[in-house]
């Protein structure tokens, strides 16, 4: 099993509609028994609180599963290793887990930052849409991103 961990400030908004995008996609590729996708926050603000609505209203448009009473979470020591993959929206949260001297192995890297470098997005963080709104381009950004992390580890894990 490859453990594939989203991680966000308050884990209401871009972590789990990157969690929900990314298992879509799995399940699309018939991946869904090979693949355990999380997500969770650095912060503890919002432990218990539910997907934010613009997630929820984005994730329904675009038809995509998900559960929108799912209380957010903060990262656990335990979550940081016991993932392969450990993969962050912006700096703040790459800067957070690769503080954690507990990490021995396995990918940690933002969600955007190969498709920034090649130049097919215009960002290498997804900018938070708690602040602006955004939904939809943080659901176009996360979907390019999920997209790419998902060819990348059926590539390096042979899936």
């Amino acid at each position: 099993m490859v453990k594939v961990l989203f991680v966000c400030t308050g884990n209401i908004c871009r972590s789990p509609m990157a969690e929900y995008v990314f298992q879509e996609l799995a399940r699309q590729a018939g991946l869904s028994s090979v693949l355990q996708v999380d997500s969770v926050g650095t912060s503890d603000e919002e432990v218990g609180s539910t997907v934010h609505r613009g997630t929820v209203k984005v994730l329904e448009q675009h038809g995509i599963p998900h559960n929108p009473k799912r209380p957010a979470r903060h990262i656990t020591a335990a979550d940081i290793t016991a993932s392969d993959y450990l993969i962050a929206m912006d700096r703040s949260h790459l800067n957070y887990l690769q503080r954690q001297s507990i990490r021995t192995s396995g990918v940690t890297d933002l969600l955007l930052r190969e498709l920034h470098e090649a130049g097919h997005v215009p960002f290498d963080q997804v900018p938070d849409p708690w602040y602006d709104g955004k939904f939809e381009r943080t659901y176009e950004l996360v979907t390019k991103g999920c997209k790419m992390w998902l060819a990348h580890i059926r590539a390096e894990k042979a899936l």
